[in-house]
């Protein structure tokens, strides 16, 4: 039985030219191992490494390119283990970014203790309105998708940590809308990658297309830009998670569609422009 250095010296020596980050051998190994961390590995690297079968199938798909957290089930967001598969979006650091944009930003518009209703568009993995619920214990977050699975996965993490969180099957605001839902909050990291070329193949080849490329056409931005008086109950906060290249974009949209609104672009932690909040009175 080989040691676990061993074997992970080997599979960096292997993983190099593929592109295999050492983080995500560290991350199968700990897994396999039932280690709290991946750093975990390096304090047992003496140890035999008794998942080696397991750890070697797995290593092959790595090698291919899919990522370790579709591999494993499992993704972490800000404190959270989440179950993820290939129906959702692998949650990504901007959108932990954007969680904290809110909850530093609310005070500006609301009083968060407050029972406000809040809805996250394209839930995916339901991780926004996970956060967000446990984070604004008072608000009444409720979440949507058009995909049947990507609700089945959001459902499954509202169970794991205790959360009620009604969800709803269908595009943009058309599950509020019909429900007569009156809103305080929005939030949506909805599709914005405008160019395939500049993507990762590892997330062309595995995330979800439908939630991954903007069709300028048919976009949720648009969508609810045009029927947010429909479930506007008094002020309106947006919160979005936005490509870098849609300042211009948006603001035509803003400006054909939204009234008496002050907006803001916000950039994440590389200085990319990443967010947009919007008030609405």
């Amino acid at each position: 039985m080989p040691k676990i250095i061993e074997v992970y010296n080997k599979a960096i020596s292997e993983g190099k030219p593929h592109g295999v980050l050492s983080a995500d051998i560290r991350t199968l190994i700990a897994s396999d191992m039932g280690y709290d961390s991946p750093i975990d590995t390096l304090y047992h690297k003496d140890e035999e490494m008794t998942a080696i079968s397991l750890f070697n199938e797995q290593f092959a798909r790595l090698l291919k390119g899919e990522p370790v957290e579709y591999i494993l089930g499992e993704a972490s967001f800000l404190q959270y283990k989440v179950k993820v598969d290939s129906r959702v979006l692998i949650p990504r650091m901007e959108t932990q970014e954007l969680v904290a944009q809110i909850s530093e930003r609310i005070l500006d518009y609301y009083d968060p203790r407050n029972f406000l209703m809040c809805a996250d568009i394209g839930t995916g993995s339901g991780v926004i309105a996970l956060a967000l619920k446990s984070i604004f214990k008072n608000w009444i977050v409720s979440a949507s998708d058009i995909s049947e699975g990507a609700l089945e996965v959001a459902n499954g993490n509202f169970e794991r940590y205790g959360l009620r969180i009604p969800t709803f099957l269908g595009p943009s605001l058309k599950p509020y809308i019909d429900a007569d839902m009156k809103l305080d909050v929005i939030v949506s990291n909805p599709p914005y990658i405008t160019s395939k070329e500049e993507t990762q193949d590892s997330v062309k080849d595995y995330d979800p297309g439908a939630a991954l490329w903007l069709d300028k056409e048919h976009s949720v931005y648009e969508d609810i830009f045009r029927d947010y008086e429909k479930v506007k109950k008094g002020s309106l906060l947006m919160c979005f998670e936005i490509g870098y290249d849609l300042e211009d974009y948006l603001t035509g949209l803003m400006a054909k569609y939204l009234k008496d609104y002050e907006f803001k672009f916000v950039p994440d932690l590389n200085g990319k422009t990443r967010f947009l909040f919007i008030y609405i009175n």
